[in-house]
């Protein structure tokens, strides 16, 4: 009787320690190792390239010339901080072969120029402008889940399109020019870049032009405008960096919350 009695408590302990083993297959401990996971990284996508609202200065230099066409001077100015947010917005197709790196380029659509007050004359304020189609190429450093953070840098080129100038007068007189493909500046306009994006796509992005933003050969009414002008363009914007379409982790989201009411 005693090893019938026997018997049956040992089924039974080893069925209940069965019943735990399947329930958690890895004992609970001060040692036990969570896995976590990771958000979805999109491995190519196409998103936004929004810069919203774009700042820009530039570095001036005026050379003098004496009666005989001979550099006599020059004269290094910064321009007048601008401000616009018309019309600057354009679409990038990304690459992320990893995590942590990935690749992108794209087209954009960019409202870009300078203020000058009180020329070399001391008279004048000009203003100048020109939208442009770019061409960007940059690499990403970060997390390259949505809506996370990483860094970007590298290069493109632009070519402008529309070319627009005010000029001022101490008198308060104002004139404007504005020509479609103007040869006032060059016909491309190579640039390099850096920035980050921050969680909730939002970027912030500094860029500098290499070549000067006008055409010193530019001829206007039998004479040459942009003669002895240098100008490099800064622009720094603020935009919205954002992939078109659903993510996917909100979509497991939604249908895991799904399966769940059902039950």
């Amino acid at each position: 009787m005693k090893k019938h009695l026997l018997l049956k408590a040992l089924l039974a302990a080893t069925f209940i320690t069965s019943s735990a083993s399947a329930k958690s297959p890895f004992p609970l401990s001060k040692d036990t190792i969570v896995i976590k996971q990771h958000p979805h990284v999109r491995k190519f996508f196409i998103g936004t390239a929004l810069d919203a609202g774009i700042f820009s200065s530039a570095s001036i230099e005026h050379t003098y010339y004496n009666i005989l066409g001979e550099p006599i001077g020059t004269k290094n100015s910064m321009g007048t901080l601008r401000f616009t947010y018309v019309i600057n917005f354009g679409v990038t197709f990304n690459y992320n072969p990893s995590r942590f790196f990935g690749l992108y380029t794209g087209l954009d659509l960019k409202n870009v120029g300078y203020i000058e007050k009180n020329d070399f004359t001391g008279q004048r304020t000009y203003k100048r402008r020109t939208y442009n189609l770019g061409i960007p190429v940059g690499i990403k450093i970060g997390n390259m889940a949505d809506r996370k953070s990483y860094g970007f840098l590298g290069a493109g080129i632009d070519a402008p399109f529309n070319y627009r100038e005010k000029t001022f007068t101490v008198r308060n007189q104002k004139t404007k020019y504005n020509e479609w493909f103007s040869d006032a500046t060059p016909n491309l306009m190579p640039y390099v870049f850096a920035g980050v994006a921050i969680r909730r796509g939002i970027s912030i992005k500094a860029q500098y032009y290499l070549n000067n933003y006008l055409n010193p050969d530019y001829v206007r009414n039998g004479y040459k405008p942009n003669e002895g002008t240098t100008v490099h363009l800064m622009l720094l914007s603020l935009g919205f960096t954002s992939p078109f379409g659903k993510n996917p982790d909100m979509i497991k989201k939604r249908v895991t919350d799904l399966n769940t009411s059902s039950m």
